[in-house]
């Protein structure tokens, strides 16, 4: 039977198990990617609202905290997260290492990083431009995108941390290639898909924001 408990509608039960929390005051979505097959799982973002999320987890062996960036909003609930799951260990960027308190996420994820859950696997993205450390989380077919890209174009580039020139050619050179079925989950709103953001792409890099 699909997961389908604040999930987007899409039947992912066969491929990944996935439940979808909206928390916090600006509506962050924090995601449980779990392997159907084995219960393991990783939690992207402990953005806010520990007991949610834990209660989202809930018998799934939570494997990682894997964080998209450093922004604040990101990781409201992360040092309560990880100490109701002390087995899980927490990734972020390098780049983005300074922007948590401490202790930070205790392993640097880079591009190409495979994280691996039961019998399934995530890749990381470095997409920087919203953030140095910027991170997008693919497996074939879903794509966790944090504040690199939502419905309607990239995200937002404020100085001094974000870079608009930077954020276009991340999203051009990771994510506009990806299958055009790629389901996007952002980490604010609801979700997208590569095909439907694809033809809009010329006329973000000519707004300029």
């Amino acid at each position: 039977m699909a997961q389908t408990d604040e999930v987007t509608g899409w039947d992912v039960d066969d491929v990944l198990r996935i439940r979808v929390r909206r928390v916090g005051p600006i509506d962050n979505a924090a995601y449980v990617v779990a392997c159907p097959e084995t219960g393991q799982a990783v939690l992207i973002d402990a953005a806010n609202e520990a007991d949610r999320l834990i209660e989202a987890v809930g018998d799934l062996e939570l494997v990682a905290i894997l964080e998209t960036h450093g922004h604040a909003d990101h990781w409201q609930a992360l040092a309560q997260v990880q100490a109701q799951f002390p087995g899980a260990w927490t990734g972020a960027h390098p780049a983005d290492l300074r922007m948590f308190p401490a202790p930070p996420p205790g392993r640097g994820l880079k591009h190409g990083q495979v994280i691996k859950f039961g019998r399934r696997q995530l890749g990381a993205l470095a997409t920087p431009g919203h953030t140095p450390g910027s991170i997008c989380f693919y497996h074939p077919g879903y794509l966790f995108t944090g504040d690199t890209l939502f419905p309607g174009g990239p995200g937002a580039t404020t100085p001094p941390l974000g870079d608009f020139p930077t954020i276009v050619e991340s999203i051009a050179t990771h994510l506009m290639p990806l299958p055009a079925e790629t389901v996007v989950f952002p980490g604010h709103g609801g979700a997208t898909t590569i095909g439907a953001e694809s033809p809009h792409f010329p006329e973000w890099s000519a707004r300029g924001w």
